[in-house]
């Protein structure tokens, strides 16, 4: 499930070169102790996914990181968090404008690094949804307010789902991964500065993919005792294969954007 090789010459997928990779296995073994279900349940998703088409491998996913909330790792997790401190109501967390056949989306909460929390995923959701089904718009473009693209889930929402039941339908019913791959030839993402967690994970399922220079990417849901659970195990593997997906999300290592575009996570490099 996962190929590492160190040495002097890059290596073609599903290869990771790593500069040590004694070292790179000693700290996998470290952090694979500390969250074990999860980084089993990680290789059996990306296995039991990578036949399948692209919502039921979500569906999969979802399953599967519904399961992991239930579980003492997350939950350990969890307890181990400072209690969510109040933040004021937000007036707009996304802004969509329509200019003839193009159709403009920005994440709009730069005061969190573009978190992604219910409302955002909500109003994303509400944009796309009409961008599936109108075929007046020939091209949706998603960018991201502020320093980073998106830094991911946001963590102040992380246990609150009422169970874990319900955590998996509204997941499955909501997400904006799905509707980016029904769509993907149309939709063009732009990323910069943090892309963590669905951040990347969304991204990853547009048909073109577009980085700054700046541009790092993450998955970092092991170290919470879970999974991607915004589509990654689903996106990342179409672009880059299960076994460097395997890589990324069981080592949590940043990923630049020079990798990004050597393995087909990105697809172009852009300055300014």
């Amino acid at each position: 499930d996962l190929a590492l090789v160190d040495g002097p010459t890059r290596a073609p997928e599903p290869w990771v070169h790593v500069p040590d990779a004694d070292a790179a296995v000693d700290d996998l073994r470290e952090r694979v102790s500390r969250s074990p279900l999860a980084a089993v349940t990680l290789v059996q998703v990306l296995r039991a996914g990578a036949e399948r088409g692209f919502d039921d491998a979500l569906v999969i996913e979802s399953l599967a990181y519904s399961m992991l909330q239930a579980g003492p790792e997350f939950e350990r997790w969890l307890a181990a968090r400072p209690a969510p401190r109040p933040r004021p109501a937000e007036a707009r967390v996304l802004s969509a404008e329509r200019r003839g056949d193009e159709l403009d989306v920005v994440l709009d909460r730069p005061q969190v690094r573009n978190a992604m929390n219910a409302a955002l995923r909500d109003a994303l959701c509400e944009v796309l949804e009409v961008a599936v089904v109108d075929d007046g718009i020939d091209r949706v473009r998603l960018s991201g307010r502020g320093p980073d693209f998106c830094s991911g889930g946001d963590l102040d929402e992380f246990g609150t789902s009422p169970d874990p039941a319900t955590a998996h339908r509204i997941r499955t019913s909501r997400a904006p991964a799905s509707l980016v791959a029904a769509m993907a030839g149309r939709v063009e993402v732009e990323l910069h500065g943090a892309c963590v967690g669905a951040g990347i994970e969304i991204a990853a399922a547009a048909g073109r993919v577009i980085a700054a220079p700046d541009t790092r990417l993450r998955l970092p849901e092991l170290g919470m005792g879970l999974i991607p659970g915004a589509g990654g195990t689903a996106s990342l593997p179409r672009r880059i294969g299960r076994h460097r997906t395997a890589w990324l999300a069981l080592s949590g290592v940043w990923l630049g954007a020079g990798t990004a575009i050597d393995w087909g996570l990105v697809d172009e490099v852009v300055t300014g």
